[in-house]
């Protein structure tokens, strides 16, 4: 495995994401991340020299298969700080991970009456789950308010929402267009008091070393692969053993049974009754080799690298003539300018600049926030200030044209 550059938005840090060689400031993290060469490698490998399925393949490469498949979930378990390797369940993604709740869990616990509590700044896929399960059992969605001029969580409201009907909060850990940590432990400590359940939403904190499952002492938690510089089609759910161990499985088919017979089939044991068929065996592979770069990296430092990175174009974006910052914090930076986002972001794209425009799948919070979409900016380990300040030059040249002004081309306020 390659070494990790110490200096990270060095120029031996962006050499480790090939897809950077092409000139393109990439500035769109917290949609997906660029993947480093190992992962590439990693996943090339197994097509290459090891292509087989796992489990019962007595062949030397179904037994490699198997064992690299079966190890990344270890590499997951101590990621997260999770107890028990077989709490770490494969996913097709972060959302399928909260959908798998939702349908199983809730579909099981949760029923007529009881309540269901989320928050305002929630990605529309920890929404949606729940508002089909209430319509499915009967239950209510309760809803914990954002400051609208901080867009923190309203954690004085916790004590008049959650109630005895209170059986499960779901709540994401960072917010996707703030950047903002959530106070997890508090929130936790409201839903125990009441016996509540609660669900991590952990898709833009998964390499952040604030998550820990064991700390945190949440219940479930899901996590997207292909934000954490993994491949696309997988995701991690965590879930507690002794809670897993009651749940129905959701889907049906190989892999997941112990003993199927015409009048009765039996379930496989956790974390095999929740993955069913074959599953994404490239793209698991590829996971571990992710987590084994962010750990040769460090999650402390590539988090601070990342979170300085975005104070820096916080502060550069706070000077822009006409720019409206929405609240932020961390790696990840909201704005508007007087024009439509997609249309700024169309012009930066072509100048070789890419950034996310859009409601980001958060249209409640954006209308809190009393605009329907925004500009996002978020960052890497491969992003450096040098970039930013590109970034911004290009910003003002597209505002200008956006304008009716003419903006000379200039090597500052191009990407490459």
């Amino acid at each position: 495995m390659a070494a990790v550059p110490a200096a990270l938005g060095s120029g031996g840090m962006a050499r480790m994401f090939p897809q950077s060689a092409d000139g393109m400031v990439y500035l769109d993290t917290a949609a997906t991340s660029l993947k480093p060469l190992s992962v590439v490698n990693a996943v090339d490998r197994y097509y290459r020299y090891n292509y087989s399925t796992i489990h019962r393949g007595m062949y030397p490469k179904a037994l490699r298969t198997t064992d690299k498949y079966q190890s990344t979930r270890l590499k997951v378990q101590s990621l997260i700080g999770a107890e028990d390797v077989n709490e770490i369940i494969f996913t097709k993604g972060c959302t399928e991970g909260i959908n798998l709740v939702a349908l199983t869990f809730g579909d099981k616990f949760i029923g007529p009456g009881d309540e269901v509590i989320i928050s305002e700044s929630e990605h529309h896929s920890n929404i949606v789950p729940w508002q089909l399960l209430c319509k499915r059992r009967g239950c209510h969605l309760k809803v914990i308010p954002i400051d609208k001029d901080t867009g923190k969580l309203d954690t004085s409201s916790l004590s008049s929402l959650i109630s005895n009907k209170t059986k499960l909060v779901a709540i994401q850990h960072k917010s996707n267009v703030t950047g903002i940590t959530h106070p997890i432990k508090k929130v936790v400590a409201a839903a125990r008091s009441v016996g509540a359940k609660v669900l991590l939403d952990a898709a833009q904190s998964c390499t952040d070393p604030s998550l820990n499952v064991k700390e945190l002492d949440v219940d479930f938690a899901s996590l997207s692969g292909h934000k954490m510089f993994g491949p696309t089609g997988v995701g991690i759910l965590y879930g507690k053993r002794s809670l897993l161990q009651e749940m129905p499985p959701l889907h049906g088919g190989g892999d997941m049974v112990d003993r199927v017979a015409f009048n009765k089939t039996t379930f496989a044991p956790v974390p095999q009754r929740f993955e069913a068929g074959t599953p994404p065996i490239a793209s698991v592979i590829g996971l571990g080799a992710a987590i084994d770069f962010i750990t040769q990296v460090g999650r402390k430092k590539l988090q601070s690298h990342m979170n300085n990175m975005g104070d820096y174009a916080r502060a550069q974006l706070k000077k822009v003539p006409g720019v409206k910052l929405l609240p932020s914090e961390s790696s990840i930076v909201s704005f508007n300018t007087a024009h439509s986002p997609l249309d700024t972001a169309t012009l930066l794209g072509a100048s070789g600049f890419a950034v996310r425009a859009g409601h980001h799948c958060c249209q409640p919070l954006h209308r809190k926030f009393n605009v329907t979409s925004s500009l996002r900016l978020s960052t890497a380990p491969h992003t450096t200030t040098s970039e930013i300040d590109k970034f911004i030059a290009s910003l003002k040249c597209v505002i200008g044209q956006l304008s009716g002004k003419k903006c000379e081309d200039n090597v500052e306020g191009k990407a490459k």
